[in-house]
């Protein structure tokens, strides 16, 4: 056993005993974990003021070396989330950001990016009630980071230029859009007009200031909601709980 310092966001509580809860973090250092906090109900609990969901704390915990809980012995606070104020979507993209990171990391598979960016939606959802674009990037993350980023350059069916055709068809089952040839033998439920495209490539580009200044138009905002529900869904297996709460 040894004792590991990181910081979590608590993407998952339930109760263990009479006066104990586990939660499942998402952290940066050790990706997904679940803890026991023992004595975490008591009204007089070291944990009372950290322990809430979505909340990001800096943690000390006991890492077991075999089977069974690690144990939560520090939890300080560094953000308790807030929606902001009357936006009722907000908590819900927050619920919806936990279902995601809960369901498509894997226990001690560390994704400091992924943290990070999970990390500043949040803040984002708690400072303003436009939360698409924030929230996009983060998607876009996720999927990058655990392999399943969908191919918006090339041609999924024949790995060819897409060309410049005024929409796309989107196959999540394949990964990616097919080119005017290829979308004749294919499948696929989602078009997506060329300039969301576009759009899409750019909040992939690391150049932080670009997607800043990206304004998308409803049509843009629906059309990207919809691939990448319909993507998390396949990936999934089952559309994602929160994902009615995420219609434009």
């Amino acid at each position: 056993m040894s004792n590991e310092k990181t910081e979590g966001i608590i993407i998952r509580l339930a109760d263990f005993s009479e006066s104990s809860k586990v939660i499942t973090w998402f952290t940066r250092d050790f990706g997904k974990t679940a803890s026991l906090a023992k004595g975490a109900k008591r009204l007089k609990s070291a944990f009372e003021a950290a322990i809430d969901l979505l909340a990001t704390c800096r943690i000390v915990f006991i890492r077991k070396s075999s089977g069974g809980l690690d144990i939560l012995t520090e939890a300080q606070l560094v953000n308790r989330f807030r929606p902001y104020p009357g936006s009722l979507s907000n908590l819900y993209v927050g619920y919806y950001i936990a279902e995601l990171l809960d369901a498509l990391t894997e226990e001690y598979d560390p994704h400091p990016e992924l943290f990070d960016a999970a990390y500043a939606v949040l803040l984002e959802l708690q400072e303003h009630d436009d939360f698409q674009k924030a929230l996009i990037k983060f998607e876009l993350t996720m999927l990058e980071e655990i392999g399943q980023l969908p191919q918006f350059e090339y041609c999924a069916g024949c790995s060819q230029d897409l060309g410049q055709l005024e929409s796309y068809l989107y196959d999540a089952n394949n990964g990616g859009l097919y080119c005017q040839h290829c979308e004749q033998q294919r499948h696929g439920n989602v078009r997506v007009s060329r300039g969301t495209v576009a759009v899409l490539q750019k909040l992939l580009d690391e150049n932080t200031q670009l997607s800043q200044r990206l304004n998308l138009s409803l049509q843009q905002q629906r059309e990207i909601r919809q691939l990448l529900t319909t993507t998390m869904s396949h990936i999934l297996g089952r559309r994602p709980k929160m994902a009615p709460y995420l219609q434009l």
